[in-house]
């Protein structure tokens, strides 16, 4: 057991109103260890040892917390290190929403992309996600989780939550993972516990109710807000969803949970809420709430006004052949994405109102009239793996390869190759005469010293 700091005396008396004589408990847990828990990709086939997460069909808890960095099936995206208490948001999805239909969904605060993969695993390929990040650093980080994650269904922005306001209507779900004092993330994260403050509680408050205001208007009629947080205390909660539906006409969702799960649901007003601590359940603090909007809300309608640019024909024929599917290949930033035929009309209007960082799926390049694969493109689930070579490596070279540095091409030909560790896809290799070049991205490389 670590020392860690003194709880911060005025949160103390919070808690401990709010808990009664269960407060010992609290206590006592936040000096345990905090669980291990990793979320499995069900598109990359792996098995996985482990004590399922209740709520979650994705989750497990793991006996030892290994080091994830060092190992390949997690750059291949074949699972996800995620604290199991958020992965609750997959009862709030399924229990509101119809999962069959086509569903256009917003993740507001989407990095480092937990919740956005997880949405990815639960929504059909009909379904378009947003996943966004207003701080541009964090969201090159989610764009890497995203790609990692395989699907091309999704696009990441760069935006303010107020830019949302030019898309009236869009989306039929919001998720708003909103920033807050992080109470719930105290056994975890020590920095959290200097921080804290009654006035930044107050600050994060104000914060996430300017967030909800606007963002608001970008969900459609009937559609579904599902607002979360790490923290525990009810301003940042349930008096922000009662604001809410002060300021607006909705609807409360009231989810089904087992009472074995130990989840304290929350009633305050006319909202439900779900709270977690970690006295009670197998994970960390954490706060869930779930509306309708039953007002009116005009919607714009995505049309497509211009076609997306495409490629010349014959790389898109040529492209046709790297997947399973029949995706449709369009360019941004100079690279060629693919992405559902379905979404194009959705995506090409999302295009010209935010700041893409990447959408579908990177595919490829085109350079002195030739083709250079994207990693994107090697970490697709849609991927045609039997149309390339492959370089299957064990777990030292794998990390080698991680890490960017040469590696043996073997008896391979020249030409571009599929680097594989266990069945998964980690990158791409080209073989030349002499030399094999790395094509790991530079920055995704492992830089922790092996």
């Amino acid at each position: 057991m670590k020392n860690r700091p003194s709880l911060p005396k005025e949160f103390e008396e919070r808690m401990r109103n709010a808990l009664g004589e269960t407060f010992g408990d609290f206590v006592e847990a936040l000096q345990l260890p905090s669980p291990t828990s990793i979320r499995i990709n069900p598109r990359k086939k792996i098995t996985t040892e482990g004590e399922p997460v209740a709520w979650s069909k994705f989750g497990k808890y793991l006996t030892e917390r290994p080091v994830f960095t060092l190992d390949p099936v997690f750059h291949a995206g074949a699972y996800y290190s995620q604290e199991a208490s958020s992965m609750f948001l997959e009862q709030a999805v399924i229990q509101s929403a119809d999962l069959t239909q086509p569903l256009r969904v917003l993740d507001l605060c989407a990095a480092p992309g937990g919740k956005s993969t997880h949405l990815l695993s639960l929504l059909n390929e009909k379904s378009l996600l947003v996943a966004n990040e207003v701080i541009q650093s964090r969201a090159s980080i989610l764009s890497e989780n995203i790609q990692k994650w395989g699907h091309a269904n999704v696009v990441v922005s760069n935006n303010d939550p107020e830019n949302f306001s030019a898309l009236p209507g869009f989306f039929d779900m919001i998720v708003a993972d909103a920033p807050c004092s992080g109470e719930g993330l105290f056994r975890k994260d020590p920095e959290a516990v200097k921080e804290w403050s009654a006035a930044n509680v107050d600050l994060c408050t104000k914060r996430q109710r300017r967030i909800l205001a606007d963002v608001w208007p970008a969900l459609k009629t009937n559609g579904v807000l599902i607002y979360c947080t790490c923290t525990y205390n009810e301003s940042e909660n349930e008096e922000n969803i009662q604001w809410l539906s002060e300021q607006h006409s909705v609807e409360p969702v009231k989810l089904n949970i087992p009472a074995e799960w130990n989840i304290e649901t929350v009633s305050h007003g006319n909202i439900f809420g779900y709270r977690f601590y970690p006295h009670k359940t197998k994970g960390e603090g954490f706060f869930i709430s779930v509306v309708r909007k039953t007002e009116h809300q005009p919607e714009v309608r995505a049309k497509q006004k211009q076609p997306l640019p495409a490629p010349p024909k014959k790389i898109s024929e040529q492209l046709a052949t790297w997947f399973q599917a029949n995706p449709e290949f369009f360019m941004l930033h100079n690279r060629i994405h693919a992405m559902p035929a379905i979404l194009s009309a959705d995506i090409a209007y999302l295009m010209r109102q935010l700041k893409i960082i990447h959408a579908g799926t990177p595919v490829a390049s085109v350079k002195h009239d030739k083709l250079i694969p994207e990693h994107g493109a090697a970490l697709s689930v849609q991927l045609n793996h039997e149309a390339f070579q492959k370089l299957e490596v064990n777990k030292e070279t794998a990390l080698r390869y991680l890490r960017k540095e040469p590696i043996d091409p073997g008896s391979l030909p020249k030409g571009f190759a599929l680097v594989v560790y266990e069945n998964l896809s980690l990158g791409w290799v080209n073989v030349l005469d002499n030399r094999l070049n790395n094509l790991y991205p530079k920055e995704w490389r492992i830089r922790m010293n092996l």
